[in-house]
């Protein structure tokens, strides 16, 4: 397939593009930065006429797409004020979404994100793991997010065929950033992201998954590793944050309270990079002259 991908030089992005082309598709990114040349466009998803031309073909790029992955936007509330990041955020999915239906992309896959499930506090929780039937906004990123998720569920409704997958990240690691697990034994360490993490190139194997089980409609799917990244049992940590909060399934010692269970029951994700092996490669490349 001939597939976009905007945000193409962010973290998920370029393990996004790296995957999707060793899966063997043609791929352009689409992004404000990049390296210039075959397989990326400069493209301002803040102006509408940009993106819709950008979709339509490129000359030297592309004379049409087949499928469309969007993972641009401003990545945490704090860069710019807190109205700007919903603007900037919505505002380019609606134009992506949007330019998509009018170009004639059927198949369409969109980084949402775990703060669409009550981030940063989690306070109001009604079961865990938490699964996508879960949703909660608290600042104006995650605010954004649950706005996207609302638009795509409608915009699948405006053409036959049409499907859109909404991929829930969370914080996305990658390869030389496992440093940090250092501190998975203190209690309060990713709490904010219900202690959950997942390795850029899964997150990448989640996009080239949703696009293979594409179907007609809207679907959300977590996306995170099958275990928390701590060496703190899940068990301690629920009673802990979460005592009054009811646990609906038998958790394993270490696993997520993320639910992933839809994404592995119907497109096969099955996160291969755990932070335990990860860490463990880091301390090494570490101790090497």
């Amino acid at each position: 397939m001939r597939i976009a991908v905007t945000g193409s030089s962010g973290k998920l992005g370029r393990a996004t593009v790296e995957r999707l082309r060793a899966d063997g598709h043609d791929v352009i990114g689409f992004d404000l930065v990049g390296t210039p040349g075959f397989g990326f466009t400069r493209v301002d998803l803040q102006d509408y006429g940009q993106v819709l031309d950008a979709l339509l073909g490129v000359t030297a790029r592309h004379e049409g797409l087949d499928a469309l992955v969007h993972l641009a936007a401003l990545p945490v509330n704090g860069l710019v004020p807190d109205a700007a990041t919903f603007t900037n955020n919505v505002t380019a999915t609606f134009h992506v979404l949007h330019g998509a239906v009018r170009a004639g992309i059927d198949t369409i896959v969109t980084a949402s994100s775990i703060t669409a499930m009550g981030f940063p506090d989690f306070a109001h929780l009604t079961a865990l793991p938490v699964d996508e039937s879960y949703t909660e906004a608290n600042n104006t990123y995650a605010l954004g997010k649950v706005a996207e998720e609302a638009i795509s569920a409608q915009l699948v409704g405006w053409r036959e065929g049409l499907s859109i997958t909404a991929l829930r990240f969370t914080n996305v690691v990658d390869p030389d950033e496992y440093g940090s697990f250092e501190r998975a034994g203190d209690p309060e360490y990713r709490k904010d992201l219900l202690h959950s993490y997942v390795d850029s190139r899964d997150g990448a194997a989640a996009v080239a998954l949703a696009l293979r089980h594409a179907a007609p409609g809207f679907e959300v799917y977590n996306v995170a590793a099958p275990d928390t990244g701590m060496t703190v049992p899940t068990a301690e940590l629920a009673a802990r944050h979460y005592p009054d909060v009811p646990v609906t399934k038998d958790l394993g010692e270490f696993e997520t309270f993320m639910s992933i269970d839809k994404a592995k029951d119907r497109l096969g994700f099955a996160p291969a990079h755990l932070w335990r092996d990860e860490y463990a490669r880091w301390k090494a490349e570490q101790s090497t002259p």
